[in-house]
């Protein structure tokens, strides 16, 4: 995993106007679900998310070069600018921390956008995860983390309706796992968070849908993280 994640991990210059790049990192371990007030990341499910697997949540924000978002390398060998440490093949993930400062390169204004990376090591093999980004914190129960974060509010909740459910409204995540139940996965969208509106990672038990009635519908919530999103 550590050369997949490295892979995905890779960062970019920013605009002298956003620099250094603003970011969120959590990374733990699944905890049980009864611990959640103190822990990071909880499992309701430790079947498919055991106790102590492991996972990492990166937030950025910020211009690509050249007027889009970050200029996003996947050279597999390359490391980023502010580097971020991602899981080892042997011990724990250790958290992405900045080791130097975006070089001031990029186009100038105001950043906008938000991307989301997901690495996890350890779940169910050869599985796969729907992750969305939900509006409260993870609790002791599955539903105590709210809704899917919502850009553009349905007025009608739950929501299943295409036009507000989907991957350019909400934030969603893919998680494939391998033989080692190992994966990562990013998602990008043009817009920021709310500010404390958006505060968890939920992990659910299968694909999302994106059918009429069922969109944005990933099965039951198997995980869950606390994530401090920036708006």
């Amino acid at each position: 995993m550590a050369v997949t994640a490295a892979a995905a991990a890779s960062m970019v210059a920013v605009s002298p106007a956003v620099s250094p790049c603003p970011f969120v990192v959590v990374h733990a371990k699944f905890a049980p679900a009864a611990e959640a007030s103190s822990h990071k990341a909880v499992t309701y499910n430790t079947k498919l998310v055991p106790v102590s697997a492991k996972v990492v949540v990166v937030q950025f924000l910020g211009k690509w070069q050249g007027g889009g978002e970050y200029r996003h390398h996947h050279q597999g060998q390359g490391a980023p600018q502010a580097a971020l440490t991602t899981p080892s093949p042997t011990g724990t993930p250790t958290s992405p921390s900045p080791t130097g400062t975006p070089s001031p390169q990029g186009t100038q204004g105001e950043s906008k956008g938000t991307r989301v990376m997901v690495w996890v090591r350890g779940i169910q093999a050869n599985h796969t995860f729907g992750v969305h980004v939900h509006t409260k914190t993870c609790g002791t129960m599955p539903d105590d983390s709210g809704p899917h974060y919502q850009d553009i509010k349905d007025p009608k909740q739950p929501s299943t309706n295409p036009k507000y459910a989907n991957s350019h409204n909400e934030v969603w995540l893919t998680l494939k796992t391998d033989s080692s139940g190992d994966a990562h996965a990013m998602a990008h969208v043009n817009w920021r968070f709310r500010d404390s509106q958006a505060r968890s990672v939920v992990i659910h038990e299968h694909a999302t849908a994106t059918e009429k009635g069922k969109a944005g519908m990933a099965g039951a919530r198997v995980a869950c993280v606390k994530v401090p999103f920036k708006g």
